[in-house]
């Protein structure tokens, strides 16, 4: 019986943080991940609109210019509702809930991570997603 090739999961990582993004998506590539990059939420948003497949989870920065990546996550969300979050802040994760600025069932990375942190937050998204057979 022969397996049918696993398809790579798409991960839209957006940071404004130029080598972050970099540094993320290697890490991610190397992983097994396809990946798609944005420096703010307007290419995210561009990206989310234009790109033909399926994204799987959307990787942003809290701290984006001009927007948080709360507001990102809903317009992007209302875009492509099949997309998981995963968040990435230096604020820890009860900071960030009583500013409004992320749900409280949200899955926050906080800055510093590993990249084994980013893994586990992005199974933990997929798993979620996956069909139940």
């Amino acid at each position: 019986m022969t397996e049918v090739p696993q398809e790579r999961p798409m991960v839209l990582v957006v940071d404004d943080e130029e080598d972050l993004r970099d540094i993320m998506r290697r890490m991610l590539e190397r992983r097994g991940f396809a990946t798609l990059v944005a420096g703010d939420a307007d290419q995210a948003i561009a990206v989310c609109r234009e790109h033909p497949g399926v994204i799987d989870v959307l990787v942003t920065d809290l701290g984006l210019p001009g927007v948080s990546g709360g507001d990102l996550a809903r317009t992007a969300s209302g875009l492509r509702p099949e997309m998981g979050v995963v968040y990435i802040s230096g604020l820890p994760k009860d900071i960030a809930v009583t500013k409004g600025l992320i749900a409280e069932d949200a899955l926050l990375v906080k800055k510093p991570f590993t990249s084994d942190l980013l893994l586990e937050a992005l199974r933990s998204i997929l798993a979620q997603r996956a069909p139940t057979a």
